[in-house]
């Protein structure tokens, strides 16, 4: 009866090793999660260099005509410029909260 109980424990082991969850290497997980991130990383740096070098083609088939008008309107967006580059240091400064800080808050 002993090789009995054998062969049916080993048929039992055979039937759940068929369910037992897969062994977990996590050396290999790191490494392809590793080959992941680089394949992401590649792909998001070429759409930027891409984005990039579209803009600068661009910027650089548009400036002939765009410099006139750029030096027209410097002289009169000079003020604006500089009232709006203040106010955005003061809401860095401030932590995005003036009214807070100023102490302006109705609460």
């Amino acid at each position: 009866m002993d090789m009995a109980d054998d062969a049916a424990d080993a048929r039992l082991k055979a039937l759940f090793a068929l369910d037992a969850p897969r062994a977990r290497d996590p050396a290999f997980q790191a490494e392809v999660m590793a080959a992941v991130m680089r394949r992401e990383f590649r792909a998001d740096l070429t759409v930027l260099a891409g984005g990039a070098l579209v803009g600068g083609l661009a910027l650089w088939a548009v400036w002939p005509v765009a410099l006139p008008v750029i030096a027209e309107l410097a002289h009169d967006l000079a003020p604006t410029a500089a009232l709006l580059a203040l106010a955005a240091a003061a809401v860095v400064v401030l932590g995005g909260r003036p009214q807070a800080a100023l102490g302006l808050n109705h609460d």
